[in-house]
């Protein structure tokens, strides 16, 4: 039987250091979390492997490295109200919860929903809920929040978000075909690239934070042009 512990000091050693992820918080979680538990079982083997995990169609577990970096960029306080949007299985929500006061997430596969709230009680994660929603529409209701994590890229962000973040709030996603947040983007290629963005005021502003990719969220998605 794999040794998962070990497998996770290799994945935080060779993959979440050596991409200049310094947050203590950040570290101690993905050493704390059961990766392995949140993937299908027929690629337990490949858990802290340095790739994306498929969960199911068109939906990933993102790599190590990205996720990390990730969470850096969202600089989560103790005290801080998080939404996690897609979570797919939970893994995410599992790691900022150990980052954060709570988590509220939001998965639309009623599947990963169930599961995903299954494998938050059995590591007595009570900090977290995992409800089935749309993550387009983002939970209002439990709103404003510190702190919005997207699991996933993004081509066009609903402004819906936008209005649920905290003024100083902190939305981190993957923007990618110029969905740098909001209309007016202008396309930056394929590549996606990692943005925090900070609401101030009526606005936000926007960081460039690294390059990265990730299958684009159901949602989330640019409107199809039609030429005639």
């Amino acid at each position: 039987m794999r040794d998962f512990a070990a497998a996770r000091r290799v994945m935080v050693d060779n993959q979440v250091r050596p991409a200049d992820v310094t947050s203590h918080a950040i570290i101690d979680a993905m050493l704390w979390a059961p990766r392995e538990r949140f993937v299908p079982k027929a690629r337990r083997d490949v858990a802290y492997a340095d790739i994306e995990i498929p969960l199911g169609p068109g939906r990933v577990l993102l790599q190590p490295r990205t996720f990390a970096k990730m969470l850096e960029a969202a600089s989560i306080d103790p005290h801080d109200l998080v939404l996690d949007l897609a979570p797919g299985t939970g893994y995410s929500t599992a790691v900022i919860a150990s980052m954060a006061e709570a988590v509220v997430a939001i998965e639309p596969d009623a599947g990963l929903t169930r599961q995903a709230q299954a494998l938050l009680v059995e590591l007595e994660v009570d900090n977290a809920v995992v409800s089935q929603g749309d993550p387009a529409a983002g939970d209002p209701a439990h709103g404003p929040y510190d702190v919005m994590f997207v699991n996933g890229a993004v081509e066009l962000l609903p402004e819906a978000l936008v209005g649920q973040l905290k003024q100083g709030g902190r939305l981190v996603a993957i923007f990618r075909d110029g969905g740098s947040g909001g209309a007016g983007g202008t396309s930056e290629g394929a590549v996606g690239k990692c943005r925090v963005l900070t609401r101030a005021g009526n606005g936000v502003s926007r960081l460039y934070v690294f390059d990265a990719d990730a299958p684009v969220l159901p949602g989330f998605e640019r409107p199809v042009a039609f030429a005639f």
